[in-house]
Parts: C-alpha cells; sequence; structure tokens
C-alpha cells in the first residue's frame, strides 16, 4: 500500500455505496498491521489539498495508531496486557517512529483547523507519554523556539498558539504525577514560564481573540504546571522561581488582570457568549485562583515546603485576588453578564476566603451583598430552567441529577457558600438570614413576591436542614413551616413549587410532627404528587416517600394503597431511568417485607424488564446505567423479603435467570452490573433447598467469565460456588461443563481458577486468600471423595507459604494454616502423608503455632482445633516421628485455643451494645456562633483530606488518589 491507495481507501470510507465502504473500512481497521502505515497517515492528514473530511479521518486513525500501537500496553503492576480477543499487541517499528515524531510537530504547528490541531495534539500526547524525554529530547526546545518568536503577523502567532497547545500537552504528561515523579515538568516550568509571562502579559493588552486563545492555553499550562503542587528545581536543592512569592508575583497579577479585564463588543447570543475566548480565559484564571486559595490559603495546612509560600499567599494574594473576584460577582446585580462557570469559581473561591480570618474580614462588611444579591439570585429558577421544566422534563431531570453538578453548577456553590457561612461564621450571618428568608416566605403568602423566590427561599431553608434546623434551639420552627409554608406548596398551580415541596419532605425527613393529622396531611400528598402532571414532581415525590415509610405512624396510612404504591414507581420507572427511584423503591420493600410476599412476582417482572431495558440506554445515559443496577439491588431486596418462601423463588427463577446470562454471557459487557448479578445468585443458591438445574448452568458460565474478563472480581464469586458446592456436592462432583478445549470436571475448574491466581498470575494477597477458601469449602463438604486432590492442594499451599514466610502481616499465612487444618480434618492420615513427603512437616507445624497467636477471629481458630484435634484420633504409635513428639504441645495449644475462644465469645457477648435506645436526631448544642472575624477555620475533613494528601508515596498517580483506578486521559473541562 502506498500514501494514495489509502487517500482513496479513507475517500472510500465515507461513500454510501457498500460495495465500496466495506473493503475501504476493512483495510483501515488492519492499518497497525501495515508497514509505515502511522507515516502516510499523517502525510495525508497534513496535506492542506486533501479533502478536509479525509484528513480528519487520517488524524482520527493516527491518533489511535500513536495510542494503541506505540508502545506497549501494561498493567499497574507492570505486566503486558493482552488485547480484546486475546492476541498480542502490535507495536510500529522504529523506523515509523521516528519519522512521526520528526514530523508530527511541524505538522500542528502550522495547522489552522481546530479539529485537526487536536488530533494531532493528542497524538502527540500519546507519543510523549512513552517517549518524552529520553527518546525525544528536541521536543521541549522546539516548541519553546516557536513560542519565542514574535507574534507579529498572523503565520508566527499560529505557530505560537500551536506550540502552546503542543506543551500543554506535554505537561498533562506529569499532570498528576507525585511529586517525586514530577522532575520532568519542573525543567519544562524552568524553561518556558520565563516566556510564557511576557507573553502572557502582551496579550492582556491586546482585546483579539486570538490573543484571548493563546491567554487561555497559557494559564491551563500554568494549571497542570501548579495544581498539585509548586514546581521544583531539576536538582530538588532550591525552589524554583514559582515557588519564590516574590518573583511568582507577577503570575499573580496576569491572574488577577485576566479576571478583572472589562470586556467590550460581546457575542449577541447566550450561546456564542458562554463560547467566548475572553470568558474561557477568565474562567481559568478563576479557577487557578480558587485552586491556589484551596492549597495555600491555610499555611497550617500547607504541605512543609511551602509555608513561606502560603504566609505569603494569605498577607499579600489572596486580599488581591478578592478585589477581582467580588467584581465579577457583582456583574449580574449590576445587570451584566457573566458566564455560570465564571460565577462558580468566583463563588468557590469565596467559600475559601470565609475560612481565611484576613479574607474574612475583607468579607465581613459585605456578607449582605454575598448572601442576597449574589447567593440568593444565583439559586432561583432562571427562565430557562423554567422552560426545560416545563417542556423537557426528561431533560431537566437528567441535569438535577448530574453527579457533575457539584462542579459547575454556580447554584451549588451559592447553596455551599451560605450553608458554610451559618456554620462557620453563624453569629454575623443566621438573624439577617433568617429575617431575610422570612420576609419571602410572608410575603409570598400576601401575594407580593414571586413563584422564584419562593422557591430560591426553600431551596436555601431545606439545604441548612442539618447545619442550622437540627440544633433543637431552630428545631420547633419546622413543623410550622411545613404547615404554613409547604403543605399549600402540594397544590400549588405553579408545578416547581410542587416539586420543592417534595423535596423539602426529603431534606426534613428527621422532623417530628406533633400533630397526627400534619402527619396524614404530609403522606396523602406525597401520594397525590406520585401520580403528579409533571415528571419532576413525580419524581420528587417518589423520593420523598423513601423517608416517610420510616415514620412512626405512617404504616397504617401507607400498608392499604401498597398496590398502587407500586404501580406509581413502576409507571415512573418506565418513563425514565433514575436509580433515586429505584432505590426508594427497594427501601419501600425493605421496611414492607412481610407484605410484600403477593407482589413479589410483579415487582421482579417489572424490575426484569426495566433492567433490559435500561441497560439498553445506559450505553449513552449515566442515570439509566445507575437505574438498572439499582434495579438488581431491588431485586436482591424483593429476595431477601421472601427469603423463608423458597418456593417462590421457583417461580422467580424463569424471569431472573435470563437477564443474570446476560450479565454473565457478554465477554464483559455488562461488567459493572457483575457485583449485583452475583448478589442474586447468592440469594438463588442459599435459600432454596437444593439447585436447580437451569441454576446449575451458571457454574460453567462463572468460570468462563472469570478466565476470560473477571478474574479481578474473584471475591464475589466465592460466595456462590460455595453455595454450589455445599447444597449439592455430589452434583459438584459428578458435574461436567463442555468447554471449548474438551469436556472439563466441575472441580476441574475450581481448581484451575485457584492455579489461575494463587500460581500463574500472583494476583494481590485478598483474592489469593480468597481462592484458598474454595479449597476449603472441597474438602469440608466433600469427605473421602477428592483423596487424589490432595497432592495439588498440598503442591500449591506450601509453594505459597514459601514465598510468604517473610510477610510481616501473617494473613496469607493463616489462609494456608487454614486449609491445612482442613486437609487434616478431611484425612489427617494423608494430609501427614502429604507433609512427610515433602519434608517439611515440623517447620509447617513450627509456623502454624507461631502464627496461631496471631489468629484473632473465629474460623481460622475453629479450624486449627479441628485439624490438630484430627491429628489426636491417629495412634501414638502410627504418628510420624516430627508429630508424636510433639502430641503433648499438640494438646496443649488445641485447649489454648478453646479457652481463647470461650473467652472471646463471653467478651462479644458483654459488650454488645443496647439496641433499644433512639439516637436523637437532634443536637443539644446550640451554639451556631462559629469562629470570630479574628480566627482561621480549621475543617476536620480538610485536615483528613491534605494529611492524606501528602503521605502518597512516590508510585501513586494523583488521579488515582482523586479518582480512583477508572481515571481517564481526558480532562474534565479541558476547554
Amino acid at each position: 500500500m502506498n500514501t494514495e491507495d489509502l487517500h482513496v481507501a479513507l475517500q472510500q470510507s465515507f461513500s454510501p455505496d457498500s460495495n465500496l465502504r466495506d473493503p475501504a473500512e476493512k483495510l483501515i481497521k488492519n492499518l497497525k498491521y501495515v508497514q509505515g502505515s502511522a507515516v502516510m497517515l499523517l502525510q495525508i492528514a497534513a496535506e492542506k489539498q486533501v479533502q478536509f473530511e479525509v484528513r480528519q479521518a487520517a488524524a482520527i486513525h493516527l491518533k489511535n495508531l500513536c495510542k494503541d500501537s506505540w508502545d506497549q500496553k501494561r498493567s499497574i503492576t507492570g505486566l503486558i496486557l493482552s488485547t480484546v480477543d486475546g492476541t498480542e499487541q502490535v507495536i510500529l517499528d522504529d523506523e515509523t517512529k521516528n519519522h512521526v515524531r520528526a514530523n508530527v510537530v511541524d505538522a500542528l504547528l502550522t495547522e489552522t483547523e481546530k479539529s485537526i490541531q487536536d488530533l494531532m495534539a493528542e497524538s502527540l500526547h500519546y507519543i510523549a507519554t512513552h517517549d518524552y524525554p529520553d527518546r525525544w529530547p528536541n521536543l521541549l526546545p522546539t516548541l519553546l523556539q516557536t513560542i519565542s518568536q514574535s507574534e507579529n503577523g498572523t503565520p508566527q502567532m499560529l505557530h505560537i498558539h500551536n506550540g502552546l497547545v503542543a506543551l500543554r500537552k506535554l505537561c498533562k504528561r506529569y499532570e498528576y504525577k507525585p511529586k517525586e515523579a514530577r522532575g520532568p515538568l519542573n525543567q519544562i516550568a524552568d524553561l518556558s514560564f520565563p516566556l510564557l509571562l511576557p507573553l502572557a502579559q502582551r496579550l492582556l493588552e491586546d482585546n483579539s481573540l486570538e490573543a484571548a486563545l493563546t491567554l487561555k492555553l497559557i494559564l491551563k499550562i500554568f494549571w497542570s504546571s501548579t495544581q498539585f503542587f509548586l514546581p521544583h528545581s531539576a536538582g530538588g536543592s532550591s525552589f524554583l522561581s514559582l515557588s519564590n512569592p516574590q518573583i511568582m508575583q507577577p503570575w499573580f497579577d496576569v491572574l488577577s488582570n485576566t479576571l478583572a479585564k472589562p470586556l467590550a463588543d460581546q457575542p449577541a447570543t447566550l450561546e456564542e457568549r458562554n463560547a467566548w475566548p475572553w470568558w474561557k480565559a477568565k474562567k481559568w484564571s478563576a479557577r487557578i485562583m480558587s485552586r491556589l486559595f484551596a492549597r495555600y490559603g491555610i499555611p497550617a495546612y500547607a504541605e512543609k515546603e511551602a509555608k513561606v509560600f502560603a504566609q505569603y499567599f494569605v498577607q499579600h494574594v489572596a486580599p488581591l485576588f478578592l478585589g477581582p473576584v467580588c467584581e465579577t460577582l457583582n456583574l449580574r446585580p449590576s445587570g451584566q453578564f457573566c458566564t455560570d462557570r465564571v460565577l462558580y469559581f468566583c463563588l468557590t473561591f469565596v467559600d475559601h476566603a470565609i475560612e481565611l480570618a484576613p479574607t474574612y474580614k475583607m468579607l465581613k462588611p459585605h456578607l449582605d451583598f454575598i448572601l442576597f444579591k449574589v447567593c440568593f439570585p444565583s439559586v432561583c429558577f432562571t427562565k430557562e430552567d423554567i422552560v426545560l421544566f416545563d417542556e423537557d422534563p426528561h431533560e431537566f431531570v437528567h441535569k438535577q441529577n448530574s453527579p457533575m453538578g457539584e462542579f459547575y453548577d454556580p447554584r451549588l456553590s451559592a447553596i455551599t457558600v451560605v450553608d458554610n457561612l451559618v456554620k462557620h461564621r453563624g453569629q454575623d450571618v443566621i438573624t439577617g438570614l433568617l429575617s431575610f428568608l422570612n420576609n419571602i416566605l410572608q410575603n409570598y403568602s400576601n401575594g407580593s413576591q414571586s413563584h422564584v423566590e419562593k422557591d430560591g427561599c426553600l431551596l436555601i431553608l431545606g439545604s441548612l436542614s442539618v447545619t442550622l434546623f437540627k440544633k433543637k434551639k431552630y428545631s420547633s420552627q419546622i413543623e410550622p413551616l411545613f404547615v404554613t409554608h409547604i403543605f399549600p406548596d402540594f397544590q400549588s398551580p405553579i408545578s416547581y413549587l410542587r416539586s420543592r415541596a417534595c423535596w423539602m419532605v426529603q431534606q426534613f425527613h428527621f422532623m417530628k410532627l406533633s400533630d397526627g393529622g400534619n402527619l396524614n396531611t404530609l403522606i396523602q400528598s406525597v401520594l397525590q404528587a406520585l401520580s403528579d402532571p409533571a415528571l419532576p414532581v413525580q419524581i420528587e415525590a417518589s423520593k420523598a416517600l423513601r423517608y416517610l415509610i420510616k415514620v412512626d405512624g405512617a404504616h397504617e396510612t401507607l400498608i392499604p394503597v401498597l398496590p398502587q404504591i407500586l404501580e406509581q414507581y413502576f409507571r415512573i420507572m418506565n418513563e425514565i431511568g433514575n436509580d433515586e427511584v429505584v432505590l426508594a423503591l427497594q427501601n419501600i420493600i425493605d421496611q414492607f417485607g412481610d407484605q410484600i410476599e403477593p407482589h413479589a412476582f410483579a415487582l421482579v417482572s417489572q424490575l426484569s424488564n426495566a433492567f433490559s431495558s435500561y441497560i439498553v440506554t445506559g450505553e449513552d445515559d449515566d442515570d439509566a446505567a445507575m437505574a438498572a443496577a439499582q434495579c438488581l439491588e431491588c431485586i436482591s431486596t424483593v429476595l431477601k423479603g421472601v427469603c423463608e418462601r423458597p418456593d417462590l423463588y421457583r417461580k422467580l427463577e424463569p424471569l431472573i435467570l435470563p437477564m443474570l446470562k446476560h450479565i454473565l454471557g457478554n465477554e464483559g459487557e455488562y461488567v459493572e452490573y457483575l457485583e449485583y448479578g452475583f448478589d442474586i445468585l447468592t440469594f438463588l443458591t442459599f435459600f432454596q433447598d437444593d439447585i436447580t438445574p437451569q441454576l446449575w448452568e451458571f457454574f460453567p458460565m462463572i468460570y468462563i467469565a472469570f478466565d476470560r474478563w473477571a478474574s479481578d472480581y474473584l471475591n464475589i464469586m466465592v460466595p456462590v460456588i460455595d453455595n454450589f458446592i455445599g447444597k449439592a456436592p455430589q452434583t459438584f462432583l459428578s458435574g461436567v461443563a463442555v468447554m471449548p478445549t474438551g469436556n472439563i470436571s466441575y472441580i476441574d475448574l475450581i481448581f484451575l481458577m485457584v492455579k489461575k491466581t494463587v500460581v500463574i498470575e500472583k494476583a494481590p494477597e485478598n483474592e489469593i486468600r480468597k481462592a484458598l477458601s474454595l479449597y476449603m469449602c472441597i474438602l469440608h463438604n466433600c469427605p473421602g471423595q477428592v483423596d487424589n486432590y490432595l497432592p495439588t492442594i498440598f503442591e500449591t499451599v506450601l509453594a505459597k507459604l514459601g514465598t510468604s514466610i517473610l510477610d510481616k502481616i501473617p494473613l496469607t499465612r493463616i489462609s494456608i494454616f487454614q486449609v491445612i487444618g482442613s486437609a487434616l480434618h478431611y484425612n489427617p492420615q494423608l494430609a501427614l502423608a502429604e507433609l512427610e513427603k515433602r519434608g517439611v512437616t515440623a517447620q509447617v507445624f513450627a509456623q502454624w503455632m507461631t502464627d496461631s497467636e496471631e489468629m484473632d477471629t473465629w474460623l481460622p481458630r475453629k479450624i486449627t482445633v479441628l485439624g490438630l484435634s484430627s491429628i489426636l484420633l491417629i495412634p501414638t504409635s502410627s504418628l510420624p516421628s516430627t508429630i508424636s513428639s510433639a502430641v503433648p504441645q499438640l494438646i496443649t495449644s488445641v485447649t489454648g485455643m478453646m479457652e481463647k475462644m470461650q473467652q472471646d465469645a463471653e467478651i462479644i457477648q458483654n459488650d454488645v451494645e443496647k439496641s433499644d435506645e433512639e439516637k436523637s436526631w437532634f443536637n443539644d448544642e446550640d451554639d451556631l456562633k462559629g469562629y470570630g472575624e479574628d480566627e482561621d477555620v480549621h475543617n476536620v475533613e480538610d485536615e483528613a483530606y491534605l494529611d492524606a494528601f501528602a503521605h502518597m508515596d512516590a508510585n501513586d498517580d494523583i488521579a488515582k488518589f482523586l479518582m480512583g483506578d477508572a481515571w481517564g486521559d481526558d480532562d474534565d473541562d479541558d476547554d
């Protein structure tokens, strides 16, 4: 294949003629096997005379090649990973890599199309991830040379902009690395920031869009370089200029001036303004300010090396930032425009400023402005919100339940500011705030306040339910609030007020109603709202009922209408996937367990259908995906509720098993539901008297899933396997699975699972311990029937014992001794013979006795007693000499262990806490004065978070610390 052939194939991949399109797509799919394909793709993508769509396609496939085939993909432990189909990874040859490295930067620097710029930059990022700096040492000098060019003239400005795009990608290579692994990033900052600072200062004097785009990139580079740590010098001996407060001051001025810059000639439409580069630049400056405050605004929280910098920040920088932040917050109150994202980060900055004494003193004279001119309008519904509520209720519900809302919604950041002011500076705000809110409620009752303002008022009151109204001083006001201002809203013609009334029930679920009539009114109002014409009202009502069912006296009202309640929940679930609705249904099933039996079949049928529907839309809808998982949890709750009726399980199996086969039998496509599926399998295999043939079909499916794509899920598989073996050992021993490689007995499948976990993959220790428990299950449930498997068991556990003998924590050794104890209980003569055959009897028993002192749970002690006692059943004359001489010690060990078990049982009995004492929801501590204006706020949660952050070791990626192992390459909000 040559470049022209590839160009034609890319063109034909867009053809409506399948005779042309299908062969082209097949050829493109196999490009990784074509030598030089990456070089040809780069040539096509970079050629300006080529059709744009073809260039873009070439750039996409180049990016994918760099991502998948530049270097071996490895697991966290460093093992080379196989592809999805089990084949080896295809890696580009060195000649191709050299050519791409040599030309991709030039192609990017001259590119004018943004989509292709971004794709080429991603390719550069993937290459740099593997090759910079060792195999690509000239990358940074090339970019710095480009950025240092005079920006006069469009070509140079384009080169500078695209050079900054590449530099940002290079910085992101190290953005989430721990401090010890950030050496290259420190060097990048050391060499590039002296160029970027004067460039940023000049750009602030320019009002062009090109200047805004370039300044935004500089700020993003600054963010990537500083959001977790201030850069150190490459040698580590001293700080770079960034950690020298005086030298860093010009950067603070750039941030401050960017946010304060007046914007003229803004676009006309809201959509265009939100996307306008100058507002994007302001967003990044506000974001960086907020981040710096969070990291260094309280010197006591700063890492040791940054204490001096933190002191400087408190005294000079935070007050400097507060000015443009407050000016920006004043834009909307003064009738000017401000994007939601900029408002969000400015409010986040204010939230931090509340905790710091110097900045709080500056804020204190302006608290009324912050509370009533900024925060209150921010929490109120906008015209767009009302239109969305009425005209696209599904989208409104999705937006309200988005887990990302707390990271971009100024409504939530405004609520946080109000809540923290009440919590930390209560003596300065509570009286005025409650008076302001009360006036709104009274004025609304008199007809002189808008619906939107009442909704905002209730949102603030509900958000303060824990901070304020759990205090006994204010708790007496809850019932009058509901009777006077909430109950009427259930009948309001304004749909979002009816929704807010249901939401308030959730927020004040802890309230005690003194009047039984009020409780009845509340329950009837929520039940009526379940069938409200507005979907968001139905959603909030279904969530509210979850709490009402737990109120004393509610059962009597709800039990007679339970079938109708379930019907309403199913109707709502059929209309929209919402995990909180399904969670509420699960709570109802749990609360009405005794009454749920007649409805079990209908419940499981509806939940199974809902699950099948949700997983179809769940690929593109996170709410539906979470609702699907909740459906499975709900089915588990139904099974728990009818666990004493195993005959019902038989009737439910035909509804449940196809769904479980869908989860287990699709090569991991539905792995996110695997844990919930195994919970259901655990119920079905444990509570029935015997296991049906249909359930036994899952046994080989469990092995196939484990072997191909779910070996990490052994911990949740073991309880189900235990149930299979324990309930029907004879079926287990005689069972044979038809596998692609031939017939394999069920017991051999289990031994293969243990071998893969313990021997082949050397899995984490907790998984190894779980795998060894399968040996114990077989030994205890199959007495006298697995003699020929004892050599394999001992070979595996003794090899593992040898590798774990020096472990300081003996958990794995204790699991090994549980297997050996189980084997002795199974057949002491054969077990001792295996030890003698290997000449390790004395050593094993010596270590066992040592580790028995560390056994602090019931099971290992019990199995130790059973194993050692079984030895005593053998005549002393028949015992190996290594054991016969130690019989007195064995007897002493057994009796000592039994005495410990008895003592522990008595301690547990004496330590049982009284469960009939109800914990009060309300806090006797009425002091909400908080901290004085001269005091910094001390937040226990913040201290714990920063302490954990500071003690990360060099092998920890910060992204994994923040987001777990499933973090990706893409920026959250990277624009």
